[in-house]
């Protein structure tokens, strides 16, 4: 997903609204904001699209609505072939929306009833129909709007935010209009960037409407883009005189029986992350396969959780979770890590382990763990419904945090990261490709190895999940999506680390 934006900040849709507000208590006329609103949103489709056969703008009620009626008033003085289908009538409109109606009509747009109009078969789509006030599903009126956006193929420009997304959870109310390209204003809602957004959002582009910046001074994002460039400066440079002690020494514990793999990845994916030293307690019968795939892992077969915890005075940092299963086994395997107080990195089968409440009945918040929850095990952790963490990812990672304490990345589509400081990182690398299994072995690797060098676990949690992600965006430029595989993004982190 590609964000053209100047800063990282991240806004819910009341803080939106606030700044909305303080610019015009500022000075600046609603009706001015509008206009600005309007040009930039016709800048950029001219830009992209630079010969249109036709622009069609669907145009709803309120200030999204009056964005569409400047940007097709703007078409018509500049004698482009632009037509208004219209959901609602102009004489039920009010304010800004209002005058921005009369000026398209003023321009002599022709402006088309909904229940009139032809399905548009060329040219470029302006969703200009629902902005970020939408409360409740999406009407009936409006939902066929979308049906209809979404059955043409033409390219869609999407005002403010694609209508029927949720622009501070990323769920979509009832139906969602699929954009290639969203310019929104002021600030990036954050359901731009998680949840269904970067799947229905395109590419965004911010637009402030020169906005002063004393109005942004007001207010303090929540939510934050993390990007790799920034983040990499966590690690300090190595000095001349380094050795394998300084980096620490991770532990990988997991593959049951049949699931030797998920450590491999895992270890493998650790030792490229700058892990001094990185060993696997393991199922006896996988030590063989280990040695062989990379020699330079210990590889320690276990068959009790006495014998793991006669190890657990070498590593500095555990990942426990890669192929763990959830038999007996497993559960000592949990039991016996938890029990050393280490750090510590939690995915996969733990953290189903954990949720079913007999290994550890009363969870203690640390500050030295990391989970690393996909969205079933999110729900499973919480008590709740995949589709509920899905409905409000948000609320889901800040409720898992203070639960468990320590740092939290809640995959998907825009994997969130939470931790002790209260602002909830998102990630805006990553692809399709990624959706593979191996994966969060792979992730669980890296953010271990980054533990290791001295990170906090909220750091650690920021610089994994973007690491992984750019790593996978590197790998499918040469790859693909649809045959990459969890084992071929790891030279790319390796590589990324590097530079």
């Amino acid at each position: 997903m590609k964000i053209t934006a100047p800063d990282n900040a991240l806004y819910s849709t009341e803080q939106v609204y606030a700044l909305d507000a303080a610019a015009i208590a500022s000075g600046i006329p609603g009706i001015q904001l509008m206009k600005r609103a309007g040009r930039a949103a016709f800048d950029l489709l001219l830009e992209r699209f630079p010969a249109p056969a036709l622009i069609t703008v669907y145009c709803g009620a309120g200030k999204n609505g009056g964005d569409g009626y400047i940007l097709a008033a703007l078409a018509a003085q500049r004698l482009l072939p632009v037509q208004v289908i219209q959901l609602t009538a102009g004489d039920k409109l009010a304010g800004e929306a209002r005058a921005a109606y009369e000026f398209a009509v003023q321009e002599r747009v022709t402006i088309i009833p909904f229940a009139d109009a032809i399905v548009p078969t060329e040219g470029v789509i302006v969703d200009a129909l629902l902005g970020i006030g939408l409360q409740g599903d999406v009407r009936p009126a409006f939902a066929n709007a979308i049906t209809q956006i979404n059955a043409n193929g033409l390219p869609v420009l999407a005002i403010d935010i694609p209508s029927g997304l949720h622009g501070d959870t990323g769920a979509v109310q009832g139906a969602v209009v699929n954009a290639e390209l969203t310019i929104t204003y002021i600030g990036i809602k954050r359901g731009l960037l998680t949840g269904r957004g970067p799947a229905v959002c395109g590419e965004v582009v911010l637009s402030d409407l020169a906005i002063p910046a004393d109005v942004y001074s007001q207010t303090t994002a929540t939510a934050e883009q993390l990007h790799l460039i920034d983040l990499l400066e966590l690690l300090a440079p190595r000095v001349a005189d380094a050795h394998k002690g300084h980096f620490g020494h991770v532990m990988i514990i997991g593959g049951d029986h049949g699931y030797g793999g998920a450590v491999i990845m895992a270890a493998e994916a650790a030792a490229r992350s700058g892990a001094g030293l990185v060993s696997v307690a393991t199922r006896p019968e996988h030590v063989p396969a280990i040695l062989t795939r990379c020699p330079e892992i210990m590889a320690c077969g276990v068959a009790s959780g006495q014998e793991l915890e006669q190890l657990l005075s070498r590593p500095t940092v555990l990942v426990i979770g890669p192929g763990l299963g959830r038999s007996p086994w497993s559960e000592q395997m949990l039991q016996a890590a938890a029990k050393s107080g280490l750090p510590m990195v939690v995915d996969a089968d733990a953290l189903n382990i954990l949720s079913e409440g007999r290994v550890l009945p009363n969870i203690q918040a640390r500050e030295n763990w990391l989970f690393t929850p996909h969205p079933g095990e999110a729900a499973r952790l919480l008590g709740t419904t995949n589709s509920a963490i899905n409905a409000d990812r948000f609320t889901a990672i800040v409720s898992l945090q203070q639960k468990l304490g320590g740092a939290v990345i809640l995959k998907g589509a825009g994997s969130l990261v939470q931790g002790e400081s209260g602002v909830t990182g998102i990630v805006t690398a990553g692809n399709p490709g990624m959706a593979t299994g191996g994966m969060g072995d792979v992730l669980s690797g890296i953010a271990g190895a980054l533990i290791a060098q001295g990170l906090s676990v909220e750091e650690a949690a920021q610089l994994a999940a973007v690491l992984h992600a750019s790593a996978a965006d590197l790998a499918v430029e040469k790859i693909g999506q649809r045959g990459l595989i969890a084992t071929d993004i790891i030279p790319y982190v390796a590589q990324l680390l590097s530079e």
